[in-house]
């Protein structure tokens, strides 16, 4: 081990990590495997990752890549080498004016699309977890999805691959000369290709089989149609490759022709009495030319109701044995849809068992509403599993005509079992079905069941004529089973185009090739309790590109499984591990809370771990921030004059004062202070001046102007900052304000929920309640702060005045109804300021706060009123400064905004717009460019 490691240090230097806590985060993925790497290479370039291969081969241990981890099979998950090939692999360039695309494998198919979409292109491929997979995923698993089926997946949309094979050889099937350039590199594996096509194009009954299996969806072993399909060796490896799950080489890029986005589409939820009647209904709709067809039996929509997001359609039905079909159509005019949704709507009257009036819909709203809970169903399913048990997702497929049997035997089987919670969901129009059960696989007995029904359900596929694999890859979970779905023959040619190409066995064993009868019951993760907070998570990876930390230390996932593993370790391991928890898990948490967002069972990490930080807490250090809460005005006014003093400090001496500070006192209380920090801001008794201020009963809105506009000063000196920017625009518009009253002593309680301060938390929430609900009177206007961070912070004080026991002041509170200042200038003032001068270009940085209120929507229309041209970064996300976090961690905004500010660096506008002091300051950082509030700039191009 100490020579792998010596070697791989000199390969590769810092971007190993053999430390414990890097290999425990790396040990999970969305399986229900464990297996701990015992090294972590987080790969810069093909060059690394050829090195760390080359030097496994050498030493005899195994590899696996590992991207996006959201795979349910166990094929992301190693005891050896994991090499992150993620972080550092994330491009895109699309091609041809859309028509093609070339994709790194750490790019997930949401960012994909995204850059697709200005073209009106769109991938293949659309599987439900788009949001997070990768494309080395997608390409390694020929991941298919919703409405690809078999005619576009990656198999059938690749255009070219480029990979390099355990030896180092590169192969690229963009060039014209790469069968001859592999024969040259790969003579023995050119050959023994070659041999093999011939060997399976000789076979009549290997012919046969192959051309069944591949012409429903399947993902059971390697992709022996590419034999049958290509006669170059170099297209049959490269289409090999594609569902070979990094057993047979690594992706460096693929390429993919694209497909065009319709203009229209229509959408019905088809609900039925029994599952019988839906897919007795399933042929006249494929036969009608449907896009989709959604298939979620009884237990689904039990489920679906039980949710936080509410279906229109599933109130009041008393679900029994009703099974839904999500249908779809679409068309490139609107006469082309209209003709498909009216013919098959024709159909409906005929349907046996339709249990209510079903009509097609084109309203966006409606069908992002359906299409939401088809697409989180898994983890839906899986976050309102019994405790203590595993979600537990298989995948199969059957000829349509074996559908409807399959469903009523699958059912019987799992109540059999005694899995009478199963549910049972998929793709109806390709005869794929995916259903959970939750087994206590802890439990010997209850393992002993699954192993036997694991043997019953083979059974049942295979004599169905279906794979027990259509679209989650083989992994390790049906590895054992290969051999039975294909026959000895075609095994052995799969065994021997793993031979070719991996002649060590270097690359991700036991996955899709195993002798190991019982490698599926084997590495099994424990279904490990530890807060009910997060006990829901099933470590699906949904909140990992959305989390500002992803790229520095630790993911919501990973935060989470850490401390389950952390649960069951002895003392010493449990002191290790949580020594670097601190700072990788809990002080990098940006607790922005994106990932509650992201995550289909609703667990907002960014509160649990404000939890966690609660806990650090000392009794005393309690009562301090209780203090701070009652001297808020005077702890203020320090803060400004301190902010003053700063301003004529070299900022070269303060941050070297603040940076030494930092060594013997902790990092998450002293801020290191650069250049950047601005000036202190005007003193907020000021917003009573203002012409628009009134104390009478004319008022229309109560404004609580933010700390931060008294902290910091606008980014232009000759503006009123976001505060008087809004004063402003009232009087402009006519609207008259009533200023909260003994503001300059109140805060939203950011400063102390952000920190786990809880007692001075409490406080201010208390103060701040009682100061707005006079504001308000009772909650009669609305209120309305100037920094979207403190709108937010003011829409949770009623959840900390019921966790602080103030039941009747938090209803009280519950009348008051709270909005940001973008969103209230776009609905209240917008239309009466008058004429609106319009720069040529601006970009735009939505705030986490704009996202969780729905104000993204306002703030690009108060752009829009600034600027011809609007520009919201693709890759605009949290920009981790988080209040003062970007101060105290610095390294977590630079790594959050990277790459977001490439985009706008590479760009040209006349203004950088957001709607938060604190945001604007970490995006300056980050891209060297000043933002400013939105209001500012609109203040200023009102024409006079």
């Amino acid at each position: 081990m100490d020579a792998v490691i010596r070697d791989l240090h000199t390969a590769v230097d810092d971007r190993l990590s053999t430390r414990l806590f890097d290999r425990r985060r790396m040990a999970h993925d969305a399986s229900h495997y464990l297996l701990e790497p015992f090294a972590v290479v987080v790969a810069e370039n093909a060059e690394d990752v050829a090195a760390a291969v080359r030097i496994a081969h050498q030493h005899q241990r195994s590899v696996t890549f590992r991207s996006g981890g959201t795979s349910l099979s166990g094929q992301s998950v190693s005891d050896g080498i994991i090499i992150d090939t993620r972080q550092h692999f994330r491009g895109v360039e699309v091609l041809d004016g859309g028509e093609r695309v070339r994709c790194q494998p750490g790019a997930t198919v949401r960012q994909v699309n995204a850059r697709l979409a200005l073209y009106r292109r769109i991938l293949g491929p659309d599987p439900a977890s788009e949001s997070a997979c990768t494309i080395g995923g997608v390409v390694a698993n020929n991941s298919s999805g919703m409405s690809c089926g078999t005619i576009a997946n990656t198999y059938e949309t690749l255009d070219s691959l480029r990979f390099v094979l355990v030896t180092g050889t590169m192969v690229d099937t963009s060039r014209e000369d790469c069968d001859q350039a592999l024969r040259a590199a790969e003579p023995e594996l050119w050959r023994s290709l070659a041999e093999l096509r011939d060997r399976v194009r000789s076979n009549p009954q290997s012919l046969q089989r192959i051309r069944h299996q591949f012409s429903m969806k399947n993902t059971m072993g390697y992709g022996l149609n590419s034999l049958v399909d290509f006669d170059e060796p170099a297209q049959i490896l490269a289409h090999l490759m594609i569902g070979s799950e990094g057993t047979l080489g690594f992706i460096l890029d693929a390429t993919f022709v694209t497909l065009p986005i319709h203009a229209h589409m229509a959408t019905a939820l088809c609900i039925f009495d029994a599952p019988e009647d839906a897919t007795a209904a399933l042929p006249s709709l494929v036969a009608h030319g449907v896009r989709t067809a959604e298939f979620m039996d009884a237990a689904s929509l039990r489920v679906t109701q039980r949710g936080s997001r509410k279906v229109r359609a599933l109130e009041g039905l008393n679900v029994d044995r009703h099974t839904a079909l999500l249908v779809e159509v679409a068309g490139d005019s609107v006469q082309e849809m209209d003709e498909l949704h009216h013919g098959i709507s024709a159909l409906f009257g005929g349907f046996r068992g339709l249990a209510q009036d079903t009509r097609f819909t084109t309203d966006p709203v409606l069908r992002a509403e359906w299409w939401h809970v088809r697409k989180g169903l898994y983890t839906a399913v899986a976050g309102a599993r019994p405790s203590g048990s595993t979600a537990l997702l298989e995948d199969v497929v059957v000829p349509m005509p074996q559908l409807a049997d399959t469903v009523s035997a699958l059912t019987r089987m799992c109540n059999s079992y005694g899995y009478d919670d199963a549910v049972q969901f998929g793709h109806a129009k390709d005869g794929n079905l995916h259903f959970m059960i939750n087994p206590n696989l802890s439990d010997e007995t209850q393992l002993g069941t699954y192993a036997r029904f694991t043997d019953d359900l083979v059974d049942l596929i295979l004599e169905a004529d279906g794979s027990l694999k259509a679209e989650h890859g083989t992994g390790r979970i049906m590895a054992p089973f290969v051999r039975r779905q294909y026959g000895d023959e075609l095994y052995d040619v799969m065994v021997r185009i793993k031979r070719a190409c991996d002649p060590g066995n270097t690359l991700n064993p036991g996955v899709i090739i195993t002798e190991d009868a019982h490698a599926h019951l084997r590495d099994l993760k424990p279904a490990t309790l530890v807060d009910a907070q997060v006990d829901r998570c099933v470590e699906c990876g949904y909140c990992e590109p959305v989390c500002p930390s992803k790229d520095l230390t630790t993911t919501p996932r990973q935060r989470i499984a850490i401390l389950r593993d952390m649960s069951l370790m002895n003392p010493e391991q449990r002191a290790e591990m949580e020594k670097d928890y601190d700072y990788d898990a809990i002080d990098t948490c940006a607790v922005d809370s994106l990932c509650m967002i992201a995550c289909p069972v609703d667990i907002d990490t960014g509160v649990f771990m404000k939890s966690l930080r609660t806990q650090r807490w000392s009794k005393p250090a309690q009562k301090v921030g209780e203090t701070l809460a009652k001297q808020w005005g005077p702890v203020l006014g320090g803060l400004r004059a301190g902010m003053h003093v700063a301003d004529h400090v070299p900022s070269g001496l303060l941050t070297g004062i603040t940076r030494a500070a930092r060594i013997p006192l902790s990092k998450d209380l002293i801020p290191l202070v650069g250049d950047d920090l601005p000036s202190a801001g005007a003193d907020r008794k000021v917003m009573r001046t203002y012409a628009c201020v009134t104390r009478g009963d004319d008022a229309e809105v109560a404004f609580f102007p933010s700390c931060l506009s008294e902290i910091f000063s606008a980014a232009d000196p000759q503006s009123a900052g976001a505060a008087g920017s809004f004063l402003h625009l009232c009087g402009v518009a006519g609207a008259k304000v009533r200023v909260v009253d003994g503001v300059e002593k109140l805060c939203c309680t950011t400063v102390w929920s952000s920190k786990g301060l809880t007692l001075g938390r409490d406080e201010m929430a208390r103060r701040t309640a009682e100061a707005v609900l006079t504001a308000t009177d009772q909650g009669r206007i609305p209120v309305v702060s100037d920094a979207s961070s403190c709108s937010h912070g003011l829409h949770e004080i009623g959840g900390y005045l019921r966790q602080a026991g103030e039941d009747a002041l938090a209803q009280r509170f519950d009348a008051v109804h709270v909005m940001d200042s973008t969103r209230y200038t776009a609905e209240r003032l917008l239309d009466r300021l008058g004429p609106v001068r319009r720069l040529a270009s601006v970009v735009l940085h939505p705030t986490c706060t704009d996202r969780h209120e729905g104000n993204v929507p306002a703030l690009q229309k108060l752009a829009e009123a600034c600027a011809e041209e609007v520009v919201v970064p693709i890759d605009a996300g949290c920009c981790g400064f988080a209040g003062d976090r970007g101060m105290l961690h610095p390294e977590l905004t630079a790594s959050a905004t990277r790459a977001e500010a490439a985009e706008v660096i590479g760009g040209t506008y006349d203004a950088h717009l957001s709607s938060n002091r604190t945001c604007e300051l970490g995006m300056s950082r980050a891209t060297g460019k000043t933002y400013r509030h939105v209001l500012e700039v609109l203040a200023e191009m009102i024409e006079s």
